[in-house]
Formats: C-alpha cells, structure tokens, sequence
C-alpha cells in the first residue's frame, strides 16, 4: 500500500511535491474508504485534477518513471526530464521517494539521480515505525564516494555477511543502476534473512505498483478464465448502458486467427506458447493471452496438445448477430479494461491511472468509482487516477482528502495541493466550486477578437 510520494526536479514539478494518502484526522466520514495496516492507516483512492498541462500527467509519469528504473534501467529519454524551467536545474538531484506497506513492515525507499547525466547519486531505504513514530536506516548508497552500508543494527548471518560484501564489491562503480534491483538479480533469500527486505521492495514496485497510461491497454482479459470470471463480468456488465447483454467465448481457429493479425506476429504468439509450454510440468494446463488496442486472443493447452484459441465475443439486445471486441467503441474497450480492477481477487495492489475516464460517459467513471469503493472493500486495493471529471466531486461518493489539484503558478511550475486544505462543509457541492475557480486548478481563458470582428 501506497502511504506518500514525493518529487523533486522532474518535468514540472521544481520543489518537493508530495502525494499523502494519510486520511485526515478531522473527517470521519465514509470510513470504509480507509484500509487499517499495522498502526497505520491508509487511504483507498486519490484523485487528482488540473487544467490541461497543468502537471497531472506529469505526476503519473513521476511514479512510473521510478518503477520503470527500480525494475529495468535509466531509459534514455529521462535525460530530458528534469525541470527545465530554470537552467540550473539540468546539474540538479532529481528525487524520487515512496514510503509504502509490504508483509507487514513499512517502508521509506528512494532515489537521486542526475537526469542529464543518467546516473545515480544516491540510493536510501529506511523502515518506518508508526506506532513509534520513528525509522531506522536499513541501507544507504551514495555513489561518488563508492559507499554502500547497511544500517548499524542488522546482524546478518555469515551466508548473508559473504553476500552482501560480493555484490557491494560488485557493484561500486554502477551508478547506471539501483542496488535494490542488483539485490534481485537472480539472487534468493531464505524466509529468515536479514536482508529481505530488498525483496520486499523490489516487488512492491514489480509487481503491486501498475501504472497505466491513457493508450495503454490495462488487461489481457486471463480474469475471464478463473472461476466464474465470466459469470462475474457478465453480472457487472449489465450495471453498464453499454447495450451489451452477454458476454461470450468462442473458439478461433489458427487460420481466423491469421486472418485477423499479421502471420509473422500469429507465428510468434504460437511460438511463444510452445516454449511456456516446454517449460511447464508435465500435465500442466499453460495459458497465453494476447492484448492489443482492440482485439483479445487467448491460447491454453498441455504438452502434446494442440492449442486451444479463444477470443471473447459481444451478444446485443435485439441483434442478430454477436459482435467482435474489435467493433465496441472505444469506450466500451476501456470499460471492459477497467473491469479487470473490479473482477481482480489480486490484493495489495495500487492502480495508477492517468486519464481514467477517457473515452466514457461522466455516468459511467461515477459508476466506476462507486462499483471500486464497494467491491473491493477487502482486498486493500488503492486507486489513483488523473481526471477531468467533476461529476466525481461528489462527497457522496469520495472524501475530501481523496481529492487533490495540480495547478502552474506564474513561474510555470506545477503544484500540488489537497482540497482538505479548503475546510469545506459535508454539505457542499464541490463540483460547482471546482468550475467556478474557488478551488483552482481550471483553464484560464483569455478574450481574443477575430480579425474582422465587431470593435
């Protein structure tokens, strides 16, 4: 779980700015939006709004520009990403920094680095004591005096010892990459080691931090194959004006399937497949899905098995004929995406979301929010997403401590800020004060007369 994110240096964001999802002391309301960790509590959902070029996407790419590096590399073009509205900052830190919950222990990790150089500066980890109100360090990096320490009160096992010193050895001149990713490379810890806590991290960011630009597809429809999966969307569907009855899966042989993709890119998937396939155990039952912007494959079969190719296919109200993926408007495509979110048994997962009501209807993204509040009541998954869609401002529906702007000040530097800031009553419609200005954060016009126009 996501407790608080700061950035500094990166695009346009200057200073610090910081995403808390620390719930709010004075506001008791919809209690439910609030997951209970160990002496901490966290909230289920931040939105975040903003004019056009505000720094709203910015902050969504901040986030997946740090898992991208913590998981991968540097990618080339974050050479470029540093706040280039004073010049000064090109020989300036970028820093990126997550404080977050995982297997019971609370975590501050983050990092510096030059963009314009591509390299690392320095490297933290410290682990958070909420009832204490207090941190330890559990490992430091600092790149141009080759220092690379644990905190002063682990004892690591001999094993553990002679780890710890081979890859710190092995890795003091690398500042292209993070330690906490070279912790995870190929390399196994017993359930007992002192240095788990690597592994915690890098799969905080591997596996429950996803982050999804606008144009990126969210799901490869696998939900559809586990129990009920499609009994569950069918049920879900018809809480949505989509026109859509039901929701099938059909078989699609490898020449339909060639028909529909390009033959070099059908031979790959089978490929691809084979080789799951002759890595499996025996017996065992591989599946392969395949996602593009508009069309869903999925393979499934056993070692000596021909493979089975489905894809799902869309039954209309009083229509003749049922409907491929490839012909639901856009926003129906996304919609069904979205779904995986609701349909997921996944937990401790955290969606970051830029833009989520692209393509849908204003009912529609209320909906959305709704179903996620009530569904996933559970299974302490946090939502965050970028949007212009004040039907949302609903304190029906969110707290005001969900809700946050980004806003350019007249430096054309962006900030955050959070509406709990404004003290606004229960009461209050805040999606008219959000389009009236009072909170900021809007388009600010300016008149222009037309050539030829009235004088």
């Amino acid at each position: 779980m996501l407790i608080r994110f700061s950035v500094e240096n990166f695009k346009s964001f200057n200073d610090k700015q910081e995403l808390v999802l620390i719930p709010s002391k004075r506001l008791q309301k919809k209690k439910d939006h609030v997951i209970q960790l160990d002496g901490l509590s966290v909230l289920r959902n931040a939105t975040i709004y903003g004019a056009n070029a505000s720094g709203k996407t910015n902050m969504i790419e901040a986030i997946r520009l740090a898992k991208y590096i913590v998981s991968n590399k540097i990618p080339s073009k974050a050479s470029k990403m540093y706040c280039r509205t004073f010049p000064g900052n090109k020989d300036r830190d970028t820093k990126f920094e997550f404080e977050f919950f995982k297997n019971g222990r609370c975590y501050a990790y983050g990092f510096s680095m030059s963009m314009f150089e591509m390299e690392i500066i320095s490297e933290w980890l410290y682990e958070i004591y909420p009832k204490k109100d207090n941190e330890t360090m559990l490992f430091e990096r600092e790149t141009n005096i080759k220092r690379i320490e644990l905190g002063n009160d682990i004892q690591l096992s001999d094993t553990d010892e002679m780890k710890f010193k081979t890859y710190k050895l092995d890795f003091e001149d690398n500042n292209k990459n993070l330690f906490v990713q070279e912790m995870n490379r190929q390399k196994k810890f017993s359930t007992d080691s002192k240095l788990i806590f690597f592994k915690d991290v890098y799969e905080w960011f591997k596996e429950d931090l996803i982050t999804i630009l606008p144009d990126q597809p969210i799901t490869s429809f696998e939900y559809f194959y586990g129990d009920g999966g499609i009994d569950q969307v069918n049920k879900l569907i018809e809480l949505f004006d989509t026109g859509i009855s039901k929701v099938k899966i059909e078989t699609v042989s490898v020449a339909e399937l060639k028909s529909k993709l390009p033959n070099n890119l059908v031979e790959d998937i089978i490929s691809s497949f084979k080789k799951k396939l002759d890595e499996s155990v025996e017996h065992d039952k591989v599946m392969l899905s395949l996602r593009t912007n508009n069309a869903f494959y999925n393979l499934k079969g056993a070692v000596g098995e021909e493979p089975i190719i489905t894809t799902i296919m869309l039954e209309h109200s009083n229509a003749f004929d049922d409907f491929e993926f490839s012909e639901e408007s856009d926003g129906t495509r996304r919609l069904f995406d979205l779904l995986d979110i609701l349909i997921s048994n996944e937990k401790n997962k955290i969606y970051v979301i830029d833009e989520l009501e692209r393509s849908l209807h204003p009912k529609l993204t209320y909906k959305f929010v709704e179903l996620f509040f009530d569904h996933l009541k559970e299974n302490n998954i946090q939502l965050i997403f970028t949007t212009h869609e004040s039907t949302i401002l609903d304190q029906d529906l969110i707290r005001r401590d969900e809700v946050w702007f980004v806003e350019r000040d007249k430096d054309n530097v962006s900030k955050l800020y959070s509406l709990d800031r404004f003290k606004e009553r229960y009461d209050k419609k805040l999606s008219k004060s959000y389009l009236d200005g009072r909170y900021g954060a809007i388009p600010v016009f300016k008149d222009y007369l037309l050539e030829g126009g009235d004088e």
